[in-house]
């Protein structure tokens, strides 16, 4: 029997438990504050390169299910801006806006100028001094067999397991289904369910691991319309999705939490920057050994 097209593969319980990085002695709370960064690194980047919001969405998902579970990559030997390098141009070379290694790289050398790993979406593009982040031809070469050899470990590393559903179409569907566009707030309504689409990508639980694209897509649309103030049908309508009431309640408490946790580790990171290479991943555990010691 041939897979749904709208299934993904899921995180097994295994996985979730342990990765390859805690394996490698990296703190579970660092390699959140990692997988975290690299993700709003990974969007920041597809929104440099004009790429549609499903070709980062795929960058951020290759890039996560990279880095989850024993068998997957490890922080330790590979820092997460070269990860989501090798995702985010992976994601563009199969799509229908490929990108070049040259583009790829130049963003992600613009980005790195930034001194805190917290970007402001405002920020992105103010920057005018072109050396403060031109790559030469020799650095470039360097990188490129870099994003080169990234992109093979990838791939090996997710068993080429590259196709990736996303709930976006899905969610305009059950809105259709559920005759909210005659609603006349339902356009705001569809923002709000997107965005939380959106912020499901930074989960440190990993919901697009774990979750389906129609639970997401009810989930976001469940939460959307009870902050918007649109009242949905008195009946169970997100079992007609296949999603349960227990899988809906902890989806909602998910979406929820994304906030706190973000306010949580730009307090923590404040000032300082989420170490996205191995040199700087070493860096930090030394420093938290010290200050352990100090103690």
């Amino acid at each position: 029997m041939q897979p749904s097209p709208l299934a993904n593969p899921l995180a097994t319980v295994q996985q979730l438990q342990t990765s390859a990085s805690q394996l490698d002695g990296i703190p579970a709370d660092l390699e959140d504050s990692i997988r975290f960064a690299g993700a709003r690194l990974t969007q920041a980047v597809g929104i440099l390169l004009r790429l549609p919001q499903e070709i980062i969405a795929q960058a951020i998902i290759v890039f996560m299910r990279f880095l989850v579970g024993p068998e997957g990559g490890s922080l330790a030997r590979h820092g997460a801006e070269d990860v989501s390098m090798g995702a985010m141009y992976l994601a563009t070379k199969l799509s229908a806006w490929p990108k070049s290694a040259r583009s790829v790289i130049n963003v992600y050398a613009y980005l790195n100028t930034f001194a805190p790993t917290f970007i402001d979406a405002e920020e992105l593009g103010k920057k005018q001094n072109a050396e403060d982040y031109y790559v030469s031809e020799g650095t470039f070469q360097i990188r490129r067999g870099k994003l080169f050899e990234m992109e093979q470990v990838i791939l090996k590393t997710v068993g080429f397991q590259l196709q990736v559903s996303l709930p976006y179409s899905l969610c305009i569907t059950y809105l259709q289904a559920l005759d909210i566009f005659a609603h006349p707030r339902a356009s705001e309504l569809a923002n709000r369910a997107n965005a939380h689409l959106n912020t499901a990508l930074l989960s440190p639980q990993l919901l697009y691991l774990t979750h389906q694209p129609p639970t997401l897509a009810a989930a976001a649309i469940y939460l959307a319309a009870k902050e918007v103030a649109i009242k949905l049908p008195d009946v169970e309508w997100w079992e007609v999705f296949d999603t349960d009431r227990e899988e809906l309640g902890f989806l909602v408490v998910g979406l929820l939490s994304v906030e706190s946790f973000a306010v949580e580790e730009r307090s923590r990171w404040e000032g300082m920057r989420v170490p996205m290479a191995v040199d700087e991943l070493d860096e930090e555990i030394k420093r938290r050994a010290a200050a352990d010691g100090e103690e």
